[in-house]
This record gives C-alpha cells, structure tokens and sequence, in this order.
C-alpha cells in the first residue's frame, strides 16, 4: 500500500495500492477482514463511501448494496451529472427567455446529449476533477469526426464552457462544494493572431469572379444560385453581418432609409443574433444588392433573404481564385466578409467605438483581432518623435545666463 488513512477512530482504513488509481477500503468486523473497493479516486469521496460501507457492515445489511451505475459506486441519494444535467436544461431556457435565441439554447442540449453525457453522466459530482476533465478532453482529441478530423479548439471550448454551466447549477443546488479547475493544462498565452480577411484587391477579385458566374452560370438551374452568392458577397461585406445573423434575417428586418447624418441611402437592419436583437446600418453599397434580392425572389415580409446557405458554393469560388486560403494559413470562409467589413471601416479611418456598436461586439475584440493589423492604427506623427538636439555652444549659453 502506497499511501493510507483510517477513519471513525480506526475502525475503517482507506488506502490506494501502487497500481490502482482506486481508493480501497478495509475493516475488521466479528473477526472476519472486509474489504471493498469505493471505485474512486476522489480521496474525500472514497472517505465518505467507506463510512456509509462500514456501517451497512455493521447493521448487518450487504454491503454491496449500493446504488450501481455503470461502474460507478454510489452513496444512496447521491447527485450525478445527469442530476445537474437535467436540473440545468430544466432551468435555462426559462431563466434566459428573450436573451438567448433558440439556436444557442439548442446546442447546450445537444453538447450535453451527443458529448458530456456519455461520458459524465453516471458520475458523481465530486468525482468531476481537473483530472477527469483532462481526460475528457484527450478522449474527445483523439476522436476522428466529419473529414476525420477531431473537434476543432472552439468546439472543446463550447462544451468545457457547457460543463462549467452544468458545474455552476449544481453548486447553486448545494450539490457541490466547489467548482473543479477547468482551465486546458499546459496551454500557454496565446499569440493574437488576425482574423482572415480579403483585402482591396483580394475582395475585387471575389466579387467580380462572382458577377461572372452570376451572369454566366455553368448551367442555366444554377443562375438563382449564382446570382444569390453574388448578392451575398457584397451584402456580408458592406453591413458585418455575422453569418447566422444573415441566415436568420428576414426581409421585414430591412429597410432602405437615407440617413440623416450622411444623405446617403442605406440600410437599417434590425438584426437577430447570438446577443439578442441588436440594429445595423449598412454602407450604402449594400442597398443594390439587396433591392435585386427583392426583384428577383418578389418576397413576403416573414421571407429570408438568404432561405439557402451559399457558404459551400463560396468555398469552391475561394478555391477556383486561389483564396481559400491567407498568407498565414487561416481559412477564408463566410465569416471572413465580415472581418473585411470591419478591417475596411478601421482602415478608413471610422471611430472604433462605432463600429464595435454597429458590429454587436465590444470595442476590446477589435483593438484584439484587427486594429493591431491595419497600418492605419498607427500614427507615424506619434510615433517618430525626435527630441531637438542643442549644441555645446548653446548648451554653455543656457548655463551662463
């Protein structure tokens, strides 16, 4: 034995072996030795199992009549993470009612359902540790997805952020002294790295491959599609529309007005996201896309502006003009319209306060992710300061005087 403890006056002792990572324990009770293994590694767990093991012993019950879950042994009344689970999908659609859409309520279930569960669920709360949690994220690493991939750092991110959800219920409930640490071992700062987005000319070159297309389709059935991708292009790029806003937007959110501060025809769009209903205005090269949108489809109110998803025939245009991709290797996707959105308003010199409010998202995510790669962020007249030189002579001047 490795390491021991004895417990209610050294009737009961609890100790590890060297090859287990399982706390046993031991008692001698009418000259008999029991033994039983508490399956955990949690050392204030297994004291707490061999207490309630000792004295069913001792009342003359089994006492392996314990409540069983998979291999886990369990102190009778004792709340799992499917009881946190349940309590916290009970509770967070009522509680963030009209603050979190539908979309975002639904993937709490589903990381819960499709991920935490299977590998959560039959476990004691006190049982989740920092080391529990480090073994979740090397099981969901090594699992091979869609193209055989693993899951990408923000959809490990998305579920650790649900567990420490489900964690919080509990420890509201009473349920769990403490929350365990979550943060990913061994993970270092990380380099502030830019947003993948077109430039001038990258941005020309994507919307005039898909004006072509749009007026030349390969075949005569893809023209809706085309010319709906061409729109797309330049609607994400002259309002920052994340794309899930854009899928949700219907033609009732949109209305063609002249703003009274510019003159120029815009767009005001009441926009539905991931924060809740927020508004956009558009720059006014936004305006003709989206009168053709309502030309060609003659839409009702309650109509999307974009009912299908053009992201994949974006990725095969990306691809044709060799743009998939930028200079640092990051993937260009339907999100990259709106990094060029913004990147083009910094780069003109637009105040980054409104832009962050015209965008849904805070100033310090701008400054973070793309202020610090517009040239323009810098001030040369701040920056190249030289301090007049005096001469000797003078210098002998000024100290006699």
């Amino acid at each position: 034995m490795s390491e021991v403890h004895e417990i209610l006056g050294g009737k009961v002792r609890v100790y590890r072996r060297e090859n287990s990572g399982y706390w046993q324990c031991s008692s001698m009770l009418d000259g008999k030795r029991w033994r039983f293994s508490t399956k955990s590694d949690s050392l204030a767990h297994a004291k707490e199992l061999a207490e309630d093991w000792y004295f069913r012993l001792r009342s003359g019950q089994n006492p392996r009549q314990f409540e069983r879950d998979g291999d886990a042994v369990l102190r009778p009344g004792t709340k799992t993470f499917k009881d946190a689970a349940d309590r916290f999908l009970k509770e967070f659609p009522i509680i963030t009612a009209g603050e979190r859409n539908a979309v975002y309520v639904k993937s709490k279930e589903i990381n819960i359902r499709v991920h935490l569960m299977p590998f959560f669920g039959k476990k004691a709360l006190t049982e989740i540790t920092p080391g529990s949690i480090a073994d979740y994220r090397m099981q969901r690493m090594q699992e091979r997805g869609r193209g055989g991939k693993p899951p990408s750092r923000s959809i490990l991110h998305k579920e650790i952020v649900t567990l420490r959800q489900v964690l919080k219920t509990a420890h509201r409930q009473g349920w769990l002294p403490n929350l365990p640490d979550m943060t990913a071992p061994y993970k270092s700062s990380g380099k502030v790295t830019h947003r993948a987005w077109f430039s001038p000319a990258e941005y020309k070159m994507l919307y005039e491959a898909t004006r072509r297309r749009a007026e030349e389709p390969l075949k005569k059935r893809y023209k809706w599609t085309c010319e709906q991708l061409h729109d797309y292009v330049l609607f994400m790029a002259n309002t920052g529309l994340r794309p899930d806003e854009a899928n949700r937007l219907e033609y009732r959110d949109v209305t063609v007005a002249k703003d009274k501060g510019t003159g120029q025809t815009i767009l005001e769009i009441e926009v539905r996201g991931k924060r809740g209903v927020g508004w956009c205005k558009s720059m006014p090269q936004a305006v003709q896309p989206f009168r053709r949108l309502v030309a060609r489809n003659n839409p009702k109110p309650t109509d999307l502006l974009f009912p299908s998803s053009p992201a994949g025939l974006l990725t095969k245009v990306l691809e044709e003009l060799g743009l998939k991709k930028d200079r640092d290797g990051n993937a260009r996707t339907a999100y990259s319209l709106r990094h060029t959105y913004i990147c083009f308003r910094l780069s003109e010199g637009a105040d980054v306060w409104m832009i962050a409010k015209n965008c849904r998202t805070s100033v310090e995510m701008i400054e973070k992710f793309y202020a610090v790669h517009i040239e323009n962020a810098l001030d040369a007249s701040a920056i190249n300061v030289r301090k007049n030189k005096i001469s000797a002579k003078e210098e002998g001047k000024n100290i006699v005087s």
